[in-house]
């Protein structure tokens, strides 16, 4: 199984946000309104991408990329959020986005927020080589209760080896 992504076309959105919002999703997310998707389908800073099986075409998930235009060559991981979990997607996406951030970008960092309560995404950032740099606690207001963010990273020297 090959997981290909391409460009999020206006069409997609519908996908994605079905997505977003899944039960099994958006506890994790800070979700957004597909105008918000909309809008970072135009942002030069964005790349917002789907990812579909490549024998098929069939989406199973969607991928989000800010600072395009960072000066400081820190890539910015916003978010990759999958249809069907367990089937190894999620580290198939993260491998292909770790490969271009570092060979084809040149970035010197690449980093992620995940909420921390999110083991399964936590766990596999980890084991791709991600290392926690810190948190924000208490950064999100959901509901009545307040959660925390862990902030990780890669840099290009701990990808290379």
């Amino acid at each position: 199984m090959t997981i290909r992504l391409r460009l999020t076309v206006p069409t997609d959105l519908p996908f994605v946000c079905d997505v977003e919002q899944a039960p099994e999703n958006a506890p994790f997310l800070v979700v957004w309104s597909e105008e918000r998707h909309r809008e970072a389908l135009d942002d030069p800073d964005v790349l917002h991408m789907i990812a579909e099986k490549a024998e098929t075409g069939h989406p199973v998930g969607y991928v989000i990329i800010a600072g395009l235009a960072n000066p400081h060559d820190s890539i910015e991981l916003k978010r990759i959020t999958i249809a069907v979990k367990g089937q190894g997607y999620g580290r198939s996406i993260l491998r292909q986005i770790k490969q271009w951030a570092f060979q084809e970008r040149k970035a010197h960092r690449l980093w992620l927020d995940v909420k921390e309560t999110n083991d399964v995404a936590r766990t596999l950032y980890l084991s791709e080589g991600f290392r926690v740099e810190g948190t924000l606690r208490d950064c999100l207001k959901t509901g009545d209760t307040y959660e925390s963010l862990l902030i990780l990273s890669m840099l290009a020297d701990e990808y290379e080896s």
